[in-house]
């Protein structure tokens, strides 16, 4: 059930930006391309796929999207060598600080829309200003680390016997492993890490080690390859009845208990909007960056009575949306 209305980015602040020049019509075909961790039915880039529907770009007549799916970090960059090859008009460059670098690594020509879901491109040195990036790079950005320090907070306010968390992370979230640590020490938790490194990752041997009190919290870091694993992770956390925080609600969907994050689909689609404005001739140079303003508290309610845990009303009443 919904408990408030959510709203998942800043308004209007694009729309408002005035292009560099007269508007132009759309290109008589708009060649997008992208490398991702991600398939192409992932949620998100179903949710830009059917903006830029709406904003008259229709795939075979005026759009082609050309999407590969890398199978590990080590080949990001040759996967964006491999689609700027086959000459786009628009990179898409979404999730780590990796994604980035390896379409950069690729060109320095082509416009690149970023979707940074994981760090921040003004502190990396990839945008001069975020009012004006002033490069070949624009696009949404979300401020992770922020957000775990924010997670880990709703974990202890909700569970205050809670002596410890156990962290999963990758080579990709070291950042906010990091972030957890410190904001763990302040909150007098014992911080417990478990870096996930060769894939396929063993979640059942992972879950396995988490340190338990009376109950095993466990908060799993932001990462495309957990992201792309999310059903087999909540059902690995299902089986060893861990208390797990995720960062977005997909998580939660496929049977996490709980999420604190914005709206991936939301973000996706001002990232089509990007497109399309710098397809009509807007300089990404002068497109600021925005960034989400709402954020959501998602419960798994099914999941808490199989791992037979009693939420307590103070959380409940904070969750944006339960799942019953």
């Amino acid at each position: 059930m919904k408990r408030r209305s959510f709203i998942a980015m800043t308004g209007g602040a694009l729309a408002a930006v005035p292009l560099r020049a007269k508007a132009q019509s759309p290109p008589k075909m708009l060649r997008v391309a992208t490398a991702t961790a991600q398939p192409r039915t992932a949620p998100f880039w179903l949710a830009f796929e059917r903006r830029l529907v709406e904003l008259g770009y229709v795939e075979g007549r005026n759009f082609a999207f050309d999407h590969i799916q890398i199978a590990s970090p080590d080949v990001w960059e040759a996967g964006y060598r491999e689609v700027v090859a086959r000459k786009p008009d628009i990179l898409i460059a979404s999730g780590p600080e990796l994604s980035l670098k390896s379409a950069m690594a690729a060109t320095d020509k082509l416009p690149i829309v970023m979707v940074a879901v994981d760090y921040d491109p003004f502190v990396r040195g990839f945008v001069k200003d975020l009012a004006r990036p002033g490069a070949n790079i624009t696009g949404p950005y979300l401020r992770q680390i922020d957000l775990t320090v924010k997670r880990l907070n709703l974990l202890k306010d909700a569970f205050t016997e809670m002596s410890g968390v156990t962290v999963l992370w990758d080579g990709l979230s070291v950042d906010q492993w990091s972030a957890a640590q410190t904001a763990g020490a302040k909150l007098g938790l014992r911080m417990d890490g478990i870096e996930l490194r060769e894939r396929p990752y063993d979640y059942d041997n992972a879950f396995a080690q988490a340190a338990t009190d009376k109950l095993r919290y466990v908060s799993v870091m932001v990462s495309p390859f957990f992201f792309l694993d999310r059903v087999r992770l909540s059902e690995a956390a299902l089986r060893h009845r861990i208390v797990s925080m995720f960062g977005f609600r997909e998580w939660v969907d496929a049977g996490g208990l709980l999420s604190y994050g914005t709206s991936l689909n939301s973000m996706f689609r001002l990232a089509a909007d990007y497109v399309d404005r710098i397809a009509r001739g807007a300089n990404p140079a002068e497109l600021p960056i925005e960034q989400p303003t709402k954020f959501e508290f998602v419960l798994n309610q099914k999941t808490a009575a199989a791992i037979g845990l009693t939420i307590p009303d103070s959380l409940l009443a904070r969750a944006d949306e339960v799942i019953e």
